[in-house]
C-alpha cells in the first residue's frame, strides 16, 4: 500500500518512537495526524512538521473517534501506527516485607496499555472498514508497539510485561479477525530505544543498555522504528506478525 497521498494516524505522536514514525511517513507523503495526551508537545511538533494534532487520550472512546474524524479530513484512513501508552511502576509482586503490590498500580498500566490499544484498533478498523476502495488489496494497515519485554520482562515489569504480551497475543488474532476486511495488523516489539523515558537515566545507565545489545552496540532510534513501521504499512503480505526490532537483545532477568 503505497502511503503517497494518503491519510494516516499516529497515537503517541509528539514525541519518542511516534515522532520518530511521523518524521518517516512524511517523508514517504503521507498526511499525518498525530495524537497526544493535551500535556505534550503536540501542538508545538504539528507547527513545526506542517502535521495536524489532536489531544485525545487513547482509552477515552469519545476523544479517540474525534482525532480519526479530524483525520479523515485528509481522506479515508489507510494506515494507522499506534505508540501512545506508558511505562510500568517497576513494582515487584511482593515487597522486601512480603506485602502485596499495589493492584491499582497493575490495573492501571492494563488499562492504557493493553485496553487502550484494543480501543484504537477497533476503533479504527471500524474507519478502515468504510472505504470502498482497496488500495493494493488493503482498505487499511495497522501497526502496533508491544515490547521485547512481552518475550523476557525484567523482575519488577510483572503489569508492563502483561500488557506486551497481551498486545502481542492479540496480533494474529487481530489480522485474522480483519482479514475479510482487507485490514492488516501487525506489532513491533522494540528493544532499548531513545526516548523520553530512557533520556532520564544516567548517561553510565545509558552506555550499559547499549554495551548489552549484540549488534549494533548502540540504542535504538525512533527513525528505526518509523522506518520498520512505515514498511509494515506499505508491504502488503506483511500480516500478523510481531516482529522484534532489538539487535538481537535478549534481556536479562534485571
Amino acid at each position: 500500500m503505497q502511503l503517497n497521498g494518503q491519510s494516516t494516524l499516529v497515537t503517541g505522536g509528539a514525541s519518542g518512537l511516534g515522532l520518530g514514525t511521523t518524521r518517516v511517513l512524511l517523508e514517504r507523503g503521507a498526511s499525518v495526524t498525530i495524537v497526544d495526551l493535551p500535556s505534550s508537545p503536540g501542538k508545538d511538533v504539528a507547527a513545526e512538521l506542517g502535521v495536524r494534532f489532536v489531544a485525545a487520550d487513547i482509552t477515552d472512546t469519545d476523544q479517540f473517534e474525534a482525532a480519526l474524524d479530524a483525520a479523515a479530513a485528509d481522506g479515508p484512513l489507510r494506515g494507522v501506527v499506534h505508540c501512545a501508552g506508558r511505562g510500568g511502576d517497576r513494582l515487584r509482586i511482593l515487597d522486601r516485607e512480603g506485602r502485596p503490590g499495589a493492584i491499582d498500580s497493575y490495573a492501571d498500566i492494563i488499562r492504557i496499555n493493553l485496553v487502550g490499544t484494543y480501543n484504537v484498533v477497533r476503533l479504527a478498523a471500524a474507519r478502515m472498514a468504510r472505504n470502498s476502495e482497496l488500495l493494493d488489496g488493503d482498505r487499511g494497515a495497522v501497526v502496533l508497539t508491544a515490547s521485547v519485554a512481552a518475550f523476557e520482562g525484567q523482575i519488577g515489569q510483572t503489569a508492563y510485561a502483561s500488557a506486551k504480551a497481551g498486545v502481542r497475543g492479540m496480533t494474529i488474532v487481530a489480522a485474522r479477525d480483519l482479514a475479510s476486511w482487507a485490514i492488516r495488523v501487525n506489532t513491533i516489539a522494540p528493544g532499548v530505544f531513545e526516548t523520553p523515558m530512557l533520556g532520564r537515566l544516567r548517561d553510565d545507565i545509558r552506555d550499559g543498555l547499549a554495551a548489552g545489545v549484540p549488534h549494533p552496540k548502540r540504542l535504538g532510534t525512533p527513525a528505526d522504528f518509523g522506518r520498520l513501521a512505515t514498511d509494515l504499512l506499505e508491504n502488503g503480505y506483511i500480516n500478523g506478525e510481531v516482529i522484534r526490532l532489538d539487535g538481537a537483545l535478549r534481556m536479562a532477568p534485571r
